[in-house]
């Protein structure tokens, strides 16, 4: 059983499953990492997805390894450029993450120009095939005393704009600017959006539409699953007439759809919200298994699983295939038995009885996990 493939834009096909990277340098040594790599590019994947700020949660001395794995694997193999696809991203303001440029501290042309050349870097790679920006630079939560100040909007979990908290940000044509140079020095092919907004990927193609030199977004990855469906809400009109397809992250939940969690031991003491409880500070919000509208939502989606014979993780996977839009789902495994259920997963097809009863539970619990 090979993993389907899918067109994402001119000689850029990938497959329905795009293996994420953000366990490799901290839950994964180097050794596992490429095991679960070999294991992957065997079953058909030939889409990987990684991020400078990487592995998770993130720290100064790990900071980068995901991409490092990944490029050694590619030398390491010998594997042929052509036969794999890069994704990988810059990262948003934070202010936190003090290692990465100082912060960041904005998204502006310097930023975006060296995250791409200290990408490449780590890849030991001559270009990327998709670069991403990871968040907003509108996402800032606060103001600092800086010459880049940046903005607000809702992520992470949060639903709601409070343009109270809104104020100037790097405008988005210096950014596309940035992404351009890049695209036309060879060092990337195509770029994309993640955890972005209706406003923003619009906002994005505008510019583009009104400026050749400006490339044109191809993706955004959000997140997408059985509990989180608010790209629903306003981003899938967005994307079906602007041809924008999306990757679908998080689509077990960080785990919570293979209902380990609510076992009778409570799930591994290796599983990620249980191993980093206190230092993973996005998960543990978005994800809190104290919230219980999540536990509720979960059981029903475990049982309908079980009414339809299915595996957990394949009513999960199936779900977000499912969707139109979507191009591929973005999947992290720790372990290669967790990987064999995903790739089980993916030639999965859910009747109209199965999707029926999908979303009558999420009309009793629409997004408990926004």
């Amino acid at each position: 059983m090979s993993v389907p493939l899918f067109n994402l834009a001119p000689n850029l096909t990938v497959s329905r499953l795009c293996l994420g990277t953000m366990t490799f340098g901290e839950q994964n040594s180097l050794p596992q990492s490429l095991r679960l790599l070999d294991q992957a590019f065997d079953a058909g994947i030939n889409f990987f997805d990684s991020a400078e700020m990487y592995p998770v949660p993130q720290r100064a001395e790990t900071q980068g390894k995901s991409e490092e794995y990944f490029g050694q694997w590619v030398r390491k193999r010998k594997i042929s450029r052509d036969r794999v696809v890069i994704a990988t991203k810059v990262a948003g303001p934070s202010g936190q993450m003090s290692w990465i440029r100082d912060g960041p501290k904005c998204l502006d042309a310097k930023n975006i120009t060296e995250a791409v050349d200290g990408s490449l870097k780590r890849l030991q790679m001559d270009h990327i095939d998709l670069y991403q920006i990871h968040w907003p630079d509108r996402s800032r939560h606060f103001k600092v005393l800086h010459s880049c100040v940046s903005s607000y909007v809702p992520m992470f979990g949060e639903t709601e704009y409070d343009p109270v908290r809104q104020f100037s940000s790097v405008p988005i044509e210096e950014q596309l600017d940035a992404l351009g140079r890049a695209v036309d020095a060879g060092k990337i092919r195509y770029i994309g959006l993640s955890n972005e907004t209706p406003y923003g990927v619009m906002k994005f193609l505008h510019f583009a539409e009104n400026n050749v030199h400006y490339p044109k977004i191809i993706s955004v990855q959000n997140s997408y699953s059985l509990l989180c469906r608010t790209f629903d809400s306003g981003m899938a009109e967005c994307c079906h007439h602007e041809r924008i397809y999306v990757l679908g992250y998080s689509p077990l939940a960080m785990g919570i759809l293979s209902g380990k969690y609510f076992a009778s031991d409570g799930a591994p003491s290796d599983a990620r919200l249980n191993l980093f409880k206190g230092r993973y500070s996005e998960g543990e919000s978005r994800y809190s298994l104290a919230r219980n509208t999540l536990k509720l939502a979960t059981m029903e989606y475990l049982g309908i699983a079980e009414k339809y014979g299915l595996h957990p993780v394949s009513l999960a996977i199936a779900f977000v295939l499912n969707h139109p839009l979507v191009a591929s789902t973005v999947f992290g495994v720790t372990k290669s038995w967790q990987l064999e259920e995903v790739i089980s997963a993916c030639n999965v097809e859910l009747t109209s009885e199965i999707i029926a009863d999908i979303n009558k539970i999420h009309a009793k619990f629409p997004n408990p996990c926004p």
